[in-house]
């Protein structure tokens, strides 16, 4: 009977005290419908019935008719918060530093800089040769590049070693194909060098005339061919080198920190495998540096007369670093410098000429410990704060005893750290400002708590708000969480965020299963069959906050993108009655249907992260949660979808359908959007304004729903 008495009481807590807020949008405006079409699906002996599956054909003008529709229904719905948009769009463009450059470094006789120029949205990449006083050269000025175009991005510059030419490589249509071409840094001229469906990446060989360079499938946007290109031939005479055949693989392109060799990394989600040639020889044949082995995974640095390999071999879940001579690299021959830790995850480590610095995970706080190949010190840079982002800078040189490092908080901007590892002396070389308002760090209060989790594990909740906010069960908070890949969300500074923190919100992450915010197990626990983890971390997360008084299921809103998405999607179905409202950001929401379709970007790369449902037992697993296959009748909170028609990772069709299922089995009066960029992908718009005015029309979201549109 005490048992009975507690559960209503805890149901009271979530349900009974949830009340209705008033909205101010125009609710009697009539939704878009999208017609049903059933379609029938079979696998397993198991049939589906998709309404929706019509909604794939992307050039079907009804398709994009059932898209401008949607963007017109919320474009008319929010009609009332226009002005809202407006101001969060320019006060978050006013804490933008118009004119800022970043951090100079030296390479190659060169500094190189990227600036930026007031009122304009792309960067400006330059150096100086030898010294920060000499005349500066343009290499690239984007914002000229980019002229004419809705999207644009310029990915992987590669200057050569001479400094006479430079690779570099362009999108304009939000697909993550990019276009390769190379400019002669003499006369200023792009060469004819065109190469369409690439990664981006490339690597010099050492005679200034071959790179190597990968090229995507035409369908899937799988990375699986490797070729050699010579600067002074057409393209179609360039010479495959590699192509990974393993559907489950991809493979990339790079060069050591030494530019003495180039390496070809074929990977999945647990296995990889290098092979590597002398960057002064592009004609020899790559060697092997070990074969790949289900579960191993690894990758590859080099310095002097060795190689230096972060892997997991021998069960070092956590990783470890071990070194192996450059004749007979193989798994056998590895000899361990950092052993394995049970409770310390080993992220990174970078190598210099007397030190190296390695990156390593303690109860989710990152840590940078400086270790001299004398063995005469090891210790850690000192860091302050409770709940921090921390991670190594572009450091590209072997000769140097400086460290650079990034820090960042929930209240500390971006701060980038030059390290004397002999002197043990810290220069602060820049932090990002916040022009045109009143901030002060201390203004703001951040805090890691700690929930717990329905099977006794401990999960952090890193949150912020100003110190004028009382944390009660009327104020508004905004809950982020993502949770795959083994991707972690570290706390980090927002100047957007400025926006819902002085309007009285509070802002938190949950670092659930499925990032490795708690080393690698944390990962292996919120993926295949334990996905489920993911789900249940946040909801538990969500009735912590409301146990504890720092919000209610009035005020709360959910967030989360791409595979953070699919966690919207899974919260939603499973516990709508938390939140207020949520919004899924390109989200991943139709994972049996994409995970079925190996000509889908993507697939059967992730069949270790999500399982592959050919497997009866990860059909049936995946089929439990899908967010997509699990709407029910019921009632739903609000709810802002966004997507982008143009999406490689996530296609458009998704949340798409999904919004459309969701509107035939919703029994409630809450609003539900879908808002589809018709010119982006997945990354959203380009430029660094554009992107603001999303960012603007979600807050506008929340804080119409908490009736703050003032």
């Amino acid at each position: 009977m005490i048992k009975i008495v507690k559960i209503m009481i805890i149901i009271c807590t979530f349900v009974c005290c949830k009340k209705k807020i008033v909205m101010k949008f125009d609710v009697t405006l009539k939704a878009p419908k999208a017609e049903k079409i059933p379609y029938q699906l079979k696998k397993h002996g198991d049939i589906r019935i998709d309404n929706y599956y019509w909604i794939k054909e992307k050039e079907n003008p009804e398709v994009v008719d059932y898209l401008e529709r949607e963007n017109d229904y919320y474009q008319r719905m929010t009609e009332s918060s226009k002005s809202l948009k407006e101001d969060l769009f320019l006060e978050m463009k006013k804490r933008i530093k118009e004119e800022d450059e970043s951090v100079p470094y030296f390479l190659n006789g060169f500094w190189y800089v990227t600036r930026y120029e007031k009122g304009k949205q792309y960067p400006i990449y330059t150096r100086k040769k030898d010294s920060l006083t000499a005349s500066e050269e343009v290499l690239f000025d984007c914002n000229k590049l980019a002229e004419n175009q809705d999207y644009f991005q310029l990915v992987g510059i590669n200057v050569s070693p001479d400094n006479t030419k430079v690779i570099y490589g362009i999108d304009t249509e939000s697909r993550r194909k990019y276009t390769l071409y190379v400019k002669d840094l003499l006369t200023n001229k792009v060469l004819n060098t065109k190469i369409k469906n690439t990664t981006g990446s490339t690597a010099w060989s050492s005679n200034n005339k071959n790179f190597f360079y990968v090229k995507k499938n035409e369908q899937t946007l799988r990375s699986e061919k490797v070729f050699l290109h010579d600067i002074s031939k057409p393209n179609d005479l360039d010479t495959l080198i590699f192509h990974e055949e393993d559907e489950t693989f991809s493979v990339y392109v790079n060069e050591s920190k030494s530019k003495e060799y180039i390496f070809i990394a074929s990977y999945s989600t647990l296995t990889s495998e290098y092979q590597f040639i002398k960057s002064s020889q592009p004609l020899s044949d790559f060697k092997l540096i070990q074969k790949r082995t289900r579960n191993l995974k690894y990758s590859v640095s080099h310095f002097k007369e060795k190689f230096y390999i972060m892997n997991n071999k021998d069960g070092a879940y956590n990783f470890k670093i071990s070194k192996t001579s450059i004749n007979n690299p193989s798994s056998e021959n590895w000899i361990d410098i950092l052993e394995h830790r049970d409770h310390v995850l080993l992220e990174d480590f970078e190598i210099f000429n007397d030190h190296w610095v390695v990156t390593e995970r303690k109860n989710g706080l990152t840590k940078l410990k400086v270790k001299r190949w004398d063995e005469t010190e090891d210790y850690f840079i000192p860091i302050s704060g409770k709940t921090y982002s921390l991670s190594g800078s572009f450091n590209p040189n072997f000769e140097t005893s400086s460290f650079r490092f990034g820090y960042t908080s929930l209240t500390t901007p971006t701060t980038i750290f030059e390290y004397d590892m002999n002197s043990k002396t810290k220069k602060l070389l820049k932090q990002r400002t916040v022009p045109n308002s009143k901030f002060k760090s201390n203004n703001y209060i951040e805090k890691r708590l700690w929930a717990d989790s329905r099977d006794g594990e401990k999960i952090a909740i890193s949150l912020v708000y100003h110190k004028d906010t009382k944390l009660d069960l009327n104020t508004p908070l905004l809950l982020y969480a993502y949770g795959s890949y083994g991707y972690t969300i570290d706390p980090y500074f927002s100047s957007n965020r400025l926006s819902l923190l002085d309007r009285g919100f509070i802002y938190a992450i949950a670092h659930v299963r499925g990032g490795q915010y708690l080393g690698r197990s944390w990962y292996e626990d919120g993926k295949l069959l334990n996905k489920k983890n993911t789900f249940d971390d946040f909801i538990d997360s969500t009735k912590f906050l409301i146990k504890n008084g720092i919000s209610s299921a009035d005020h709360i809103h959910a967030m989360g993108g791409s595979a953070g998405g699919l966690l919207m999607g899974a919260i939603l179905n499973e516990a709508p009655f938390l939140y207020n409202s949520v919004i899924a950001s390109v989200p991943f929401v139709d994972v049996i249907t994409t995970m079925l379709d190996e000509s889908i970007p993507l697939t059967t790369g992730e069949y270790d992260e999500w399982g592959n449902p050919n497997n009866k037992k990860y059909y049936d697993y995946i089929m439990s949660y899908s967010p997509y296959d699990n709407v029910k009748k019921q009632d739903y909170p609000n709810i802002m979808v966004t997507s982008g028609y143009h999406d490689s990772q996530v296609q458009y069709w998704e949340p798409t359908k999904w919004v459309a299922k969701l509107r035939a089995h919703k029994t409630d009066s809450n609003v539900l959007f879908l808002v589809t960029n018709m010119e982006a992908g997945h990354s959203g718009p380009s430029g660094r304004f554009n992107s603001l005015k999303e960012i603007a029309n979600e807050y506008a979201f929340v804080l119409q729903l908490e009736g703050k549109v003032e």
